[in-house]
This record gives C-alpha cells, structure tokens and sequence, in this order.
C-alpha cells in the first residue's frame, strides 16, 4: 500500500498540499494520504527526486 501512495505522489508529486507555503524549503515537504496511510515526503528538485520523511498509519 506504501508502494500505492508513493506512486501517485510521483507521478505529480505537486498536486498534495505543502506543509508551510511560505517558508522557501517548506514548499518542497509534502503528504500523500491514501485511506489510513500517510507518507510525508521531501521533493529534491535539483535530483528531480522524492525523499519520504515519516510513514503514519492511522487505525
């Protein structure tokens, strides 16, 4: 299920909502949530790459 949210978070990883819009590194740290499960990841965006952070599962 893990594999099921990072794939969508990489195919547009732009799209989850960032956690401080207004802090300049803020931007690039971002959720995906799918159903009970959340990944909490960083966008390198000079390595064009997603780094997760923390896995949260709710239940």
């Amino acid at each position: 299920m893990l594999r099921d949210v990072m794939d969508i978070a990489g195919r547009d990883p732009w799209s989850f909502p960032p956690f401080d819009s207004r802090g300049i590194e803020g931007e690039d740290v971002r959720s995906a949530a799918v159903g009970q499960l959340t990944a909490v990841y960083w966008i390198n965006r000079p390595a064009g790459r997603l780094y997760v952070i923390d896995i949260v599962w709710l239940g």
